[in-house]
């Protein structure tokens, strides 16, 4: 899932560290966060996006990351809808029935 940049508190990389300090009680190294991006640990990468130069990730895709790395770890998988999610999916759904006539 991509981060909806409409509806997510976007956080600039630089911050991540801090976020996680004050939301997780763990300081994270910066290239941690980096690593996550790239490579990803447990076949889970964490989401970002590029603007203007600086790259970017949210809150939400911060939780998104932790749960399936969790889930990951745990032999478990996880999915993760929100009900923007599931409204936006019925209205595209909705958009192609109706172009396609039905």
């Amino acid at each position: 899932m991509a981060i909806d940049i409409q509806n997510e508190k976007l956080i600039p990389f630089r911050e991540v560290p801090a976020w996680c300090k004050e939301h997780v009680g763990k300081r994270i190294h910066p290239s941690t966060i980096h690593r996550w991006r790239l490579r990803g640990t447990r076949s889970v990468k964490l989401e970002t996006l590029l603007v203007g130069g600086a790259r970017y990730t949210s809150a939400e895709a911060l939780a998104r990351f932790f749960a399936r790395t969790t889930a990951a770890a745990d032999g478990e998988t996880v999915v993760i809808e929100t009900e923007e999610m599931n409204s936006k999916a019925i209205a595209d759904a909705q958009a192609f029935l109706d172009s396609e006539g039905v």
